[in-house]
């Protein structure tokens, strides 16, 4: 535990006995430490002092043993003293191993080498605007006159690349302080300078914040060489460091052959398995893709040609033989070639058009930079171009394409690439596996441009996830505000172009966002019972609705034709109540996900409990104590097949139909369900469930089994009758058979009874009882007294 300090023994002794208090030893293994010194007793001590008060434990000195203090009332404890006695701690700095550094930031922060010429052309964009910045103070930085732009230049021979820009330069103390110091960003320190003095204009287009673009060079290069002259001194300096070193040097320039006016010029030495990099074709499409849209423009060194006419030397044959024709008339020969020349080609000539204000931009103009930035053909159906403000600052334009993609499955893969990211008018990325879109909707193609996003250090990954949630928020409402633009457009053509485009992408959104369910519902497009050649809209089904309906009514089937036949619709049709047909295989289970449009409940037709409001239970009464025995009678030949047998208030000409469960699957999902490639087979027998047998009593077949089951519930052929009424049920309401075969032999048998010796030729064996009158009337008796009878009940 913890000894009484010197003072404190000192102070016991002049207060008297009364007010000592026994000291208990204990083990050593207390958690305090020793601090008196070697010469004091071995044993550690457990002490409390009392006041001088008679009630002890009242006042009684509290312990405190967090942190290993002992902490008194009155009296100083020996950690106090320790505290004291410390020596004073040393501050250190952290010290860093600048190769390994380096190689962290070369191999480690960027996952893609091309990114390299995005950060170089960052920081020259950067120059260029700090000039243009301070000059408006500071006119004679301008004096030299040039133009504010960048400037590429490869040779790919040897795999060099000249980056050059007219910027505002470097000092030497700013070559030492900016690419001798690691994570140092001029940029960021020239900002914080701005916005501490009076002038509180700073440019927001700076792009730099992290100093540590410039070393993505090293990505691609072995050594890189920095020449720059600022116009605030007199001498050009050249920095020029190695990727594996953990040194540079800075020199003045003195061959005048290098000398530039202002700004810097970098030179990287490519590595040997980079050097394609140097292609003037590779860096012009690099700078198109991450730099189109930097405000200065950038020059590329890039070889022309034209075509002329040349004259062709004859050959001294060719020549003999004209001199001897003297009457051939003589003619120059020529012929075309190309000559080739290099020239600056200036590669980002598209605007961008996002910083405008949208009312000033045309419909023309739309559609022009939709077709160059994303290397469309057709004109889009659908911009929204709006700027969004609060916690996120952005701009956007975004478009739905007139045509889907050929030979791309977008619907299911959600990194298309259709959303391009920038910040500050510099491409971040177009990879974002559905984080600023749903994948739904990844057909929206577009660009987002920010000036504040939380990006890490490479700038490739959003980092807070709360920012990029309020993006995707008021991207996808913007979307949705675009598409429902459409459809309520004059031309119904449009939506009717975009629905056989993209109808599956809003129906994939029923089921994965439950959110916008209300946004999706009013776009969907379905054919009907009473509209089979065009669809409509929930909202046109709602309008057309029964008063006295309730719900809205669906059938789920392959197609119209096979819907339209289905006998689930026959009571329903002479209703005249519509029914919406689902023939796309997602369209059922988009519905069930809805579950309700406007408080009307989606119903599907096929299962049990089906109310289409017309119940009469006295009438339901009748046919219970009717068929109640038939129904039972059915149920017992059926067995498991059927969970049970009632009388149906769907079917008018149908004798019989077989629905489904209400929590199970339809006929249309269980067919859906078993063709899937790498589906579940355990779950069908579940998901199946229970299956109902549902009967007409005002069907002829069925008055006839019911007459049966009456008088001879045993006999085989009705029996038999029950059988192939189950199985022909099944078909006719879109299951699948369990033995094919089985079925065929039982309808090939009915057929051979029903058509024998219909159409057959009398042969010498059957002339004989065709001569007796009575034989005939009885055959003739035999067959047709069947269908007499069924026709008389």
């Amino acid at each position: 535990m913890h000894r009484l300090s010197r003072r404190s023994i000192a102070v016991l002794r002049t207060t008297g006995a009364a007010r000592r208090t026994a000291a208990a030893p204990i083990t050593p293994a207390s958690p305090f430490n020793d601090s008196v010194g070697q010469n004091d007793a071995k044993l550690r001590w457990y002490s409390v002092l009392a006041s001088g008060r008679s009630d002890a434990g009242r006042n009684s000195t509290q312990l405190n043993l967090r942190n290993g203090l002992l902490l008194g009332n009155r009296y100083e404890s020996t950690a106090a003293a320790s505290d004291a006695s410390d020596p004073p701690a040393e501050k250190f700095e952290y010290q860093a191993e600048v190769s390994r550094l380096m190689d962290l930031i070369v191999h480690s922060l960027y996952s893609n080498k091309e990114v390299f010429l995005r950060e170089l052309i960052s920081n020259a964009s950067d120059a260029l605007d700090k000039l243009r910045f301070l000059s408006v103070t500071e006119p004679q930085l301008l004096k030299d006159g040039l133009d504010l732009d960048i400037r590429i230049q490869t040779d790919k021979d040897n795999g060099i690349i000249h980056l050059t820009d007219s910027g505002i330069g470097m000092t030497r103390q700013e070559l030492v302080d900016c690419l001798g110091t690691i994570a140092q960003s001029g940029t960021a320190k020239f900002l914080k300078a701005v916005k501490e003095s009076k002038d509180s204009g700073a440019d927001s287009n700076l792009i730099g914040q992290f100093g540590v673009g410039f070393y993505s060079a090293f990505l691609v290069s072995d050594r890189v060489v920095v020449s720059t002259k600022s116009p605030k001194s007199d001498k050009q300096y050249v920095w020029e460091g190695k990727a594996d070193a953990s040194s540079y040097t800075i020199r003045e320039e003195t061959d005048p052959e290098k000398l530039i006016p202002r700004g810097t010029r970098l030179t990287l030495y490519l590595k040997r398995d980079d050097k394609d990099f140097a292609h003037p074709e590779r860096v012009q499409k690099l700078v198109k893709n991450y730099s189109q849209f930097v405000s200065f423009p950038i020059y590329t060194w890039q070889e022309k040609g034209y075509t002329k006419e040349v004259e062709v030397e004859e050959d001294p044959a060719e020549a003999k033989k004209d001199e001897q024709d003297e009457k051939a008339e003589k003619k120059k020969k020529t012929k075309t070639v190309v000559e080739r020349y290099w020239d600056w080609e200036q590669t980002n000539e598209t605007q961008p058009i996002w910083l405008r204000n949208p009312k000033e931009v045309s419909t023309e103009e739309y559609n022009e930079f939709y077709k160059k930035a994303f290397n469309e053909y057709l004109d889009p159906l659908a911009s929204s171009h709006f700027t969004t403000e609060g916690e996120v600052e952005f701009r956007s334009i975004l478009y739905v394409p007139a045509i889907a993609p050929m030979g791309k499955e977008d619907i299911v893969n959600p990194k298309t690439k259709n959303i391009r990211l920038y910040v500050k008018r510099v491409f971040i990325s177009d990879d974002f596996d559905g984080e600023l879109f749903p994948r739904y909707l990844s057909f929206v193609k577009g660009v987002v441009d920010s000036n504040d996003l939380p990006l890490n250090v490479s700038r490739e990954i959003l980092q807070e996830s709360r920012i990029v949630r309020i993006m995707r928020k008021r991207l996808v409402r913007k979307a949705f505000d675009m598409i429902l633009g459409i459809s309520l457009s004059e031309n119904r053509e449009d939506y009717e172009k975009f629905w056989e485009n993209f109808g599956k992408h809003l129906k994939l959104g029923c089921i994965e966002d439950r959110e916008n369910h209300k946004r999706l519902a009013p776009l969907l497009r379905f054919f009907s019972s009473q509209s089979e050649n065009e669809m409509i809209s929930l909202d046109e089904y709602v309008e057309n609705m029964k008063p006295e309906q309730k719900d809205i009514y669906y059938i789920a089937s392959d197609s119209v034709t096979s819907a339209r036949n289905t006998p689930f619709l026959e009571k329903l049709l002479e209703k005249d109540l519509e029914v919406l047909f689902l023939v796309d295989p997602i369209d059922e289970v988009s519905i069930t996900n809805l579950k309700s449009y406007k408080e009307k409940n989606f119903v599907d037709i096929s299962k049990e409990d089906l109310d289409i409001g017309d119940k009469n239970e006295e009438k339901e009464k009748e046919m219970k104590q009717e068929f109640g025995q038939t129904c039972d009678w059915i149920k017992k030949r059926l067995g498991d097949k059927v969970a049970s047998v009632q009388i149906s208030n769907r079917l008018s000409t149908s004798p019989c139909v077989l629905v489904s469960g209400k929590f199970g699957w339809s006929a249309n999902m269980e067919r859906l369900m078993k063709a899937q490639a790498v589906g579940d087979t355990s779950s069908l027998d579940f998901m199946r469930g229970r299956r109902v047998f549902e009967i007409n009593p005002e069907h002829p077949i069925i008055k006839n089994l019911n007459a049966a089951c009456k008088s001879g519930p045993d006999d085989e052929e009705a029996l038999r009758a029950i059988d192939l009424l189950y199985d022909t049920a099944l078909i006719s309401s879109g299951f699948t058979p369990e033995n094919p075969a089985q079925l065929g032999g039982k309808i090939y048998e009915m057929m051979g009874m029903a058509l024998s010796g219909k159409w057959a030729s009398p042969d010498a064996g059957s002339e004989v009882p065709a001569a007796e009158p009575n034989n005939t009337q009885t055959l003739e008796a035999e067959v047709v007294e069947p269908v007499e009878a069924g026709n008389q009940k």
